[in-house]
């Protein structure tokens, strides 16, 4: 069911959907639980020689490879279609596929996640994971697999019990394409000092990537493409040292969102910086439907505090370029919008939320909302008063399709050597500098500096 989208309410993606989907999942896991390849390798399996353990040379499946790896070492992954769910519990493992895209994990449908990390300092990278009831890729602190049959992160979308499940320190993703999933494609969830990078998302019935429960959260989230998912990148309760740079956001139903809600840990959610991307024509009707209706939104701050949004090129989505918005119970503050090229969208730039410490400057918006915001709500304006609540505009948002019926994407980018030595997770994700992300020209040109980290 769908809805208009005709008030300054950002969405909050994908909330109602998740209250749902636990206990299909859970159905799902009690199903499928003995046909996903994931029995452990007995205990006299014995270890090539080397750190390098091979798929299928030296064990039949990707689990099998993984639970005999010992620590640093790396699962190298020949190309074939593996339909099984992997978990990662080791620490500094590197799971690796020798060509992106040739190299598959496949869930029919069937399967509740992808490949789920809980080993600190571990790394996925150059392969394909699809058609998962929940999660591509899953890095988690929390370890219990009952949990984890949720699909969310094993908090089945009630606040994590932080002191149980710590966060897991050290992730990475890199060349690694997500698409057609139930919620996520790379999903970082009560984890921290990791980067997501180089990877491809498409077709999630809820994000293309979702950074949320981390407190710092020290992630770098940089030179990806999402498109065609119900919503691009999502941030719920995802707070300080979080960097969203030089990304490709287009062609979603939503762009970005940032929020902060009372269904999971940490809120409210402070301190992103989000810079130098491209986030354009986010209306895309061949995606999976957003679960409240959103739909034509570039970047939405729902209930989001003192983030930093910089520098990037929001156009052409249909109901509002950037909006900033109060969800019940988290008053948005201290959020600047600055020096971004807003333009082209149905309301370029709009705010709703009642804390006059939000503020836009230089962003170029042809049309805002209310009139005149960056001249009463500028950055650098001192002891201004409150602003007149904005609206976006209005827009019906079409029906979706199934999140296992969009099409699948073209070949990515992979590896130039999948047998150089391997980097686990660690000291991620090293010096960050938004600054090095200049204001896009147009999607096909967001730069990509050198790697900023080790």
């Amino acid at each position: 069911m769908t809805r208009q989208f005709d008030t300054a309410t950002p969405p909050s993606p994908g909330k109602a959907f998740r209250k749902i989907v636990p206990a299909l999942l859970t159905a799902a896991a009690l199903v499928v639980s003995g046909c996903s390849s994931t029995g452990s390798a007995s205990s006299d399996a014995k270890h090539p020689d080397g750190t390098v353990v091979r798929v299928p040379q030296d064990f039949p499946t990707v689990q099998q490879a993984v639970d005999v790896a010992r620590e640093g070492d790396t699962v190298l992954v020949a190309p074939g279609t593996y339909r099984e769910s992997v978990r990662v519990t080791k620490p500094r493992i590197v799971l690796r596929g020798t060509d992106r895209n040739t190299v598959v994990l496949d869930g029919g449908v069937r399967l509740v996640n992808g490949i789920t990390v809980t080993g600190p300092g571990s790394v996925v990278e150059n392969l394909t994971v699809h058609g998962y009831l929940a999660n591509g890729v899953l890095f988690t602190g929390v370890t219990d697999e009952k949990l984890q049959q949720h699909g969310a992160g094993g908090s089945a979308y009630d606040p994590l019990d932080t002191a149980r499940f710590p966060v897991v320190q050290g992730f990475r993703a890199s060349n690694v394409t997500a698409y057609d999933n139930g919620l996520y494609g790379i999903y970082a969830f009560d984890a921290r000092g990791g980067v997501i990078e180089d990877s491809y998302a498409s077709g999630q019935a809820d994000s293309g990537i979702y950074v949320g429960q981390c407190k710092p959260c020290d992630t770098l989230v940089r030179g990806n493409t999402v498109e065609r998912n119900a919503v691009g990148i999502e941030l719920t309760n995802a707070s300080d040292g979080l960097t969203i740079v030089g990304n490709r956001v287009t062609g979603n139903r939503v762009g970005v969102t940032v929020n902060s809600n009372d269904l999971e840990a940490l809120a409210p959610q402070h301190g992103a910086v989000i810079a130098g991307n491209a986030v354009t024509d986010n209306n895309a009707a061949d995606t999976p439907e957003q679960a409240d209706g959103g739909y034509g939104i570039g970047i939405g701050i729902g209930g989001g505090t003192a983030n930093q949004v910089q520098r990037n090129l929001v156009q052409g989505n249909r109901a509002v370029g950037i909006v900033i918005t109060d969800p019940p119970g988290h008053p948005a503050s201290g959020n600047r919008v600055e020096g971004n090229r807003v333009t082209g969208n149905g309301t370029d730039l709009a705010m709703a939320s009642v804390d006059p410490n939000n503020c836009f400057s230089g962003n170029q918006p042809t049309v805002q909302s209310p009139e005149n915001l960056e001249a009463a709500a500028g950055c650098g304006i001192q002891a201004r008063g409150p602003v007149p609540a904005g609206r976006t505009t209005a827009v019906q948002a079409p029906p979706g399709v199934p999140f296992s019926q969009v099409p699948a994407p073209p070949a990515q980018p992979s590896l130039p050597d999948p047998n150089a030595p391997a980097r686990p997770a660690t000291d991620l994700p090293g010096p960050v500098d938004p600054a090095a992300y200049p204001l896009p020209e147009s999607v096909a040109a967001v730069p990509r500096p050198g790697p900023a980290a080790p």
